[in-house]
């Protein structure tokens, strides 16, 4: 099992809170996560799936059969799959407000889960637990492994490159045909839904525009909007908002859009090899969305992330804005020897940011003559340790 950082996170949560939620994707590691926590605490724990029969049945009465189990710390697999036990928790909390009560695992935002964000309020601390991070990686797993076949457990530790091939497949192919439907209790169209991702794929880190997909998948933008929000709420794609500063300046308006997992960006992309992947024209996008998630879930709290253009060419990769500031500035480049553009500098003297970074695969650690750090991203996130910065 490869340790999660995120454990520490929930366990002290657990200690103030009644209720801990685990969201993130499905097969990402939550049920594991959960588990090895429950081991960790002073007190029973007991465990109910609620896709499994057997569990949903006892919770058909779940205000007497929790109640016989208030002295133990309950994990709930899934919740959202049964949102009436949403006002049976909440009574249940607030007859009996004690820690440590409960630990749910969801694989769906609770922004379009209706009920569980107005009913648990104020007595539920929610956290994501993402696809294993770079700076998560056991040493006998190879950086260029991680890049290629991305975070989730299966694949990155299957030794035959061929099972984990087939595992992502069959991954990508039980979201469209089964998982998102049942997640949002949605009829989808597995047809467009496939064609969809796999676009999103083709055109990673490019700005989002509605109407073009819809006329290329004969749908409405509404429906693309709609599946591009299912997508977002079950952690699979990441819309980065462009920062509007103070400025007379023509700024770029639409998000970026991303796949948030580079192994599902390549199956996506029919990628097999991380060969291929060189001589293929997505590659400064992966490598871009790829940094940009490695970044993103080791950020800080009071940190927020967006993306700066202009009309006019100025442009930055990341811009990490602390108390609506842009703190630090990047600029993503895979070439090692690659220079930024002209808009990057642009962008440093539009923003005037307290640090400026360029991320690379692979580079020694120096400053430039305009106060540019040039770094990797190993090094960004680790050595340097990234909360250092803030």
């Amino acid at each position: 099992m490869i340790k999660r950082k995120l454990q520490y996170t929930i366990q002290s949560l657990l200690s103030d809170f009644p209720a801990v939620a685990i969201l993130g994707p499905r097969q990402i590691g939550k049920t594991t996560l959960a588990k090895s926590i429950a081991k960790q605490l002073k007190k029973p724990t007991i465990y109910l799936d609620v896709e499994k029969p057997s569990d949903y049945a006892k919770l058909q009465d779940a205000e007497a059969y929790l109640q016989m189990h208030q002295d133990k710390c309950v994990i709930i697999d899934e919740v959202q799959f049964m949102p009436s036990l949403y006002n049976v928790l909440r009574s249940l909390i607030d007859t009996h407000r004690k820690p440590m009560r409960f630990i749910l695992t969801g694989s769906a935002s609770p922004n379009l889960i209706k009920g569980i964000s107005e009913s648990l309020a104020g007595r539920i601390a929610y956290t994501e637990l993402s696809p294993i991070g770079l700076d998560e990686l056991p040493r006998n797993i190879a950086r260029n492994k991680h890049y290629f076949f991305g975070g989730f457990p299966t694949p990155l530790t299957y030794k035959d490159t061929s099972k984990a091939i087939h595992w992502l497949d069959y991954f990508i192919k039980s979201y469209i045909e089964r998982d998102l439907s049942m997640l949002y209790d949605v009829k989808m169209d597995t047809r467009v839904v496939r064609h969809f991702w796999q676009m999103l794929a083709n055109n990673n880190s490019g700005l989002w525009n509605a109407e073009t997909y819809a006329r290329a998948l004969g749908v409405t933008a509404p429906t693309v909007n709609r599946y591009l929000d299912f997508l977002e709420g079950a952690y699979l794609v990441r819309r980065l908002y462009p920062w509007f500063p103070n400025t007379n300046k023509r700024l770029v308006k639409s998000p970026k859009v991303y796949i948030r997992d580079s192994g599902l960006l390549h199956r996506l992309a029919d990628i097999y090899k991380l060969d291929e992947l060189y001589g293929n024209v997505i590659i400064g996008a992966s490598w871009e969305g790829y940094v940009i998630e490695q970044i993103i879930t080791n950020l800080p709290n009071n940190i927020t992330p967006y993306f700066y253009r202009t009309h006019a060419g100025t442009e930055v990769d990341l811009v990490l804005v602390k108390q609506n500031k842009p703190y630090i500035l990047i600029e993503i480049k895979l070439n090692n020897l690659s220079k930024p553009k002209r808009g990057f500098y642009e962008a440093i003297d539009d923003l005037k940011p307290t640090k400026s970074f360029v991320i690379s695969k692979e580079t020694e650690t120096y400053t430039d003559s305009g106060n540019v750090t040039y770094i990797s991203l190993y090094n960004f996130i680790m050595l340097e340790n990234l909360k250092l910065y803030f």
